[in-house]
């Protein structure tokens, strides 16, 4: 028996495919940019595919030394932002989930309303907080500032595995003598490890692309990260080198790919399961 299929579901598809076109061709045009000459950038109208791949791109940013000493200092930045937002957001959401008061909604409320406030309009409270601390220029400045948006949406998200988790076990723990503290550390965060790894890898990604903090609050190439190091040596005022910045841009969009590739499915899992619950 032959099958008919719906033109709505034809429709459907052919929506979907154009938009994953739309999406994934920046990303296309980064890859092959990266592979053409710098004549190749610049020629009008553009080749889509281009007619000689060249590596020489590649060859002049292993070459350079300061490529590597961003993206080093791009995994410390990320490592140290989600060291700080996984022990603040467990201990947080823990708290939230297990000690109900009359303030609990009015925190809850008080959290969702940070993500709708403007980045921008925290720098400069938080440049002047950094200043007074003598922390612009290092990167504990940026591991705060970005702890400091990731944070809320991490203890939202948590605090709904952490309701899941049933207090029995704790009851249990308690009984044989364990501590509060012991029955979080050996009881509660294995079995919240899913959320634990949702909101890591959040915050790595957060933390990661950030552009506007990290240009922000650090002053020497020494100490830059990837996007703001890429704007500062190849976007000039009145030159652009392209073939590098695309060439930098897929060597620092590489870590995140693999990440995102090993561990997606617990990051779906994760958000589905916790954001969803209030």
């Amino acid at each position: 028996m032959k099958m008919k299929i719906k033109p709505v579901k034809i429709l459907a598809l052919a929506i979907v495919i154009l938009l994953g076109l739309f999406l994934m061709f920046p990303i296309y045009w980064m890859i092959v940019t990266s592979f053409k000459s710098n004549l190749d950038i610049y020629r009008f109208p553009p080749r889509f595919i281009p007619r000689n791949f060249t590596l020489e791109h590649y060859v002049g940013i292993f070459q350079d030394n300061s490529v590597a000493l961003y993206l080093n200092n791009n995994f410390l930045v990320s490592i140290g932002t989600t060291l700080i937002t996984l022990g603040a957001a467990s201990l947080a959401g823990y708290s939230l989930s297990r000690y109900s008061t009359r303030f609990g909604k009015f925190v809850n409320t008080a959290l969702l309303s940070t993500q709708m406030f403007p980045i921008v309009g925290l720098i400069l409270a938080l440049y002047m907080i950094f200043r007074n601390l003598n922390l612009i220029n290092t990167r504990l400045s940026l591991m705060l500032s970005l702890s400091a948006i990731t944070i809320p949406f991490s203890v939202i998200l948590i605090k709904g595995f952490f309701d899941d988790i049933s207090r029995s076990l704790e009851e249990a723990a308690r009984i044989d003598g364990c501590s509060r503290f012991r029955t979080f550390i050996s009881i509660i965060m294995p079995l919240a490890k899913p959320g634990l790894l949702a909101i890591g890898l959040y915050t790595f990604m957060q933390a990661w692309d950030d552009f506007l903090f990290a240009i922000t609050f650090i002053l020497t190439d020494d100490k830059r990260t990837l996007s703001a190091g890429i704007a500062m040596k190849f976007l000039g005022e009145v030159s652009y080198d392209w073939g590098r910045v695309t060439t930098v841009s897929v060597c620092g969009v590489l870590p995140m790919f693999i990440l995102i590739f090993l561990f997606q499915r617990y990051m779906v899992a994760g958000l589905t399961a916790g954001a969803v619950k209030g």
